[in-house]
């Protein structure tokens, strides 16, 4: 399920549905924008109560994260499988039950397994896939049509 950033935090963030494709996009104080896909489950972390999230744990299915990290610093993606975090930037990450995939769009993410490991930095057109394991993770260009058929669930 689901939850909105404004069921979690009705002072920073404004929620929106929409149906083509249908998608749920949070506008949160600050500038960050969430694009949820249906059925992405995820929680809004806020460390310091001020309306304004710092990361999100998504558990399944897709975000696609817009961030301007200027007037407050970094945000992070927390997935079962890896850590994303930004410094402002485009970019989605992906859950499913064998692995977190990270696509940048614009700008550069620091990926790093959730157990902790090496970190690798994604620049625009960039992606991994981070599966369980040990493996160290590759930075890939991601094709077009990979990029489309991730970018589409998102109105993009």
């Amino acid at each position: 399920m689901a939850l909105s950033c404004t069921q979690a935090y009705a002072e920073g963030c404004i929620s929106t549905t929409y149906a083509d494709p249908p998608r749920e996009v949070l506008e949160c104080s600050g500038g960050s924008r969430i694009t949820a896909e249906p059925g992405a489950a995820y929680r809004l972390i806020d460390r310091n109560r001020d309306g304004r999230p710092e990361a999100i744990e998504l558990k399944a299915k897709g975000l696609l994260i817009e961030y301007d990290a200027r007037p407050r610093g970094g945000f992070q993606v927390l997935s079962p499988h890896a850590v994303a975090s930004v410094r402002g930037t485009t970019w989605a990450v992906d859950v499913t039950s064998s692995g977190t995939a990270v696509f940048v769009e614009t700008g550069r993410v620091a990926v790093n397994r959730a157990s902790g490991g090496p970190v690798v930095v994604l620049k625009s057109g960039d992606g991994t896939d981070v599966s369980p394991g040990r493996a160290p993770l590759e930075i890939k260009p991601w094709t077009a049509a990979r990029r489309m058929s991730l970018m589409v669930r998102f109105g993009r």
